[in-house]
C-alpha cells in the first residue's frame, strides 16, 4: 500500500468516525425515548394481566382477540371516520388558503404567521378557549341570543360536533403548510403554458396546479389523519365521556382501568393502521408528477 492510498484510507475511516459521532446523539436519543418504550409495550401486549401488577409473567394474545370486540370496533370505526372528515375539512379548508398565500407576493409573510401564530399557544389553552366559546353561556350563545336568533342555547359543547370542530381547528395548520411549500415552487410557466393553449382556469388548476401540489396535499393529509387518529384530549374535553376516540380508550386503559397489556395492544393496532396509511402516502406520492418516478 502506497503512501496515497494509506492516506485516503485514513480520510475516509476519519470521515466515517466523524459521521458516526454526530449521529451518535441522535440514534441515543431514539433509542432510549422511542425504540426501547415500543419494545416494553411490545411486550405488555403479550403478556397477562397482574393481579397487583400491571402485568406478570406468561404469553397471550387474548388482548388482541379482545380488541376485536364490537365494541371496540365502533370506537375504532367513530374515531377513523372523525379523523378522516377532520382532514377532508382540513383540505377544503386549507387548500384555497395556501392558494391564497401562494400567490399574495405583498401579504405572504403576514398570513404565514397567521397561519403558524396558533402554535405559540399551547394545545391544551386552545382547546379551553374553545370551551368558554362553545358552552350554553359561551360566546356564540351569547351572541346569537342577543341577537334575536335563538331564544336558547344551542347544546354545542359535548356534541360530535365539538369534537370535529377541535380537530379542524387544531390541525388545520398541519395542511397549510406542506400545500403551500407544494404551490409556492410551482413553475408559473406551466401555467403560461397552458393559458397559451387555451385552457380555462379552471382546467389549468385541474391539470397542472392540483397535481403537480399533490404530494404537500397528502403530506398534509398525513400530517392531518395521523395526529387526528390518536388524539384523546380534544374529544375528552369537547366530547365529553360519549364522545370517546381510540386514543381516550388507550389512555384510559393505562391510567384509570390500570390494564396497561390491553393498552398497549390497542396502541399497536393502532400503529398499524398509521403504518399502513404511510406506506399508502410512501405510494402516492412516488406515483405523483413529480414524485419519485417522474424524477
Amino acid at each position: 500500500m502506497n503512501l496515497r492510498q494509506r492516506i485516503l484510507g485514513f480520510y475516509h475511516t476519519r470521515k466515517d468516525a466523524t459521521a458516526w459521532t454526530l449521529l451518535a446523539p441522535g440514534v441515543l436519543w431514539l433509542v432510549v425515548f422511542f425504540l426501547a418504550p415500543i419494545l416494553i409495550m411490545l411486550g405488555y401486549s403479550v403478556m397477562p394481566r397482574g393481579l397487583f401488577t400491571p402485568v406478570k409473567a406468561g404469553f397471550t394474545l387474548e388482548h388482541y382477540q379482545r380488541f376485536f370486540d364490537p365494541l371496540y370496533l365502533q370506537i375504532l370505526w367513530r374515531t377513523f371516520a372523525w379523523s378522516l372528515g377532520a382532514t377532508v375539512i382540513c383540505l377544503l379548508m386549507g387548500y384555497p388558503l395556501a392558494y391564497l398565500i401562494a400567490r399574495s407576493w405583498k401579504w405572504r409573510n403576514l398570513l404565514m404567521f397567521l397561519v403558524v401564530l396558533p402554535f405559540w399557544t399551547s394545545f391544551l389553552v386552545r382547546t379551553f378557549a374553545m370551551i368558554f366559546l362553545m358552552r350554553d353561556t359561551g360566546l356564540i350563545n351569547a351572541t346569537l341570543i342577543s341577537l334575536g336568533l335563538i331564544t336558547e342555547p344551542i347544546p354545542l359543547l359535548y356534541t360530535p360536533f365539538a369534537v370535529m370542530v377541535g380537530l379542524v381547528y387544531g390541525f388545520l395548520p398541519f395542511m397549510v403548510l406542506p400545500i403551500y411549500a407544494s404551490l409556492e415552487k410551482l413553475d408559473l410557466s406551466l401555467l403560461e403554458a397552458a393559458e397559451v393553449l387555451g385552457a380555462r382556469p379552471w382546467a389549468r388548476f385541474v391539470r397542472v396546479t392540483f397535481p403537480l401540489s399533490l404530494p404537500g396535499v397528502v403530506a398534509g393529509a398525513l400530517l392531518v389523519f395521523i395526529p387526528a387518529l390518536g388524539s384523546f384530549l380534544t374529544s375528552d374535553l369537547l366530547g365529553g365521556a360519549k364522545q370517546v376516540m381510540i386514543g381516550n380508550l388507550i389512555q384510559n386503559q393505562f391510567s384509570a382501568a390500570r390494564n396497561w397489556p390491553f393498552g398497549s395492544a390497542a396502541s399497536f393496532i393502532v400503529m398499524a393502521l398509521v403504518l399502513v396509511a404511510v406506506v399508502w402516502y410512501l405510494r402516492i406520492r412516488d406515483t405523483a408528477p413529480g414524485g419519485a418516478e417522474a424524477k
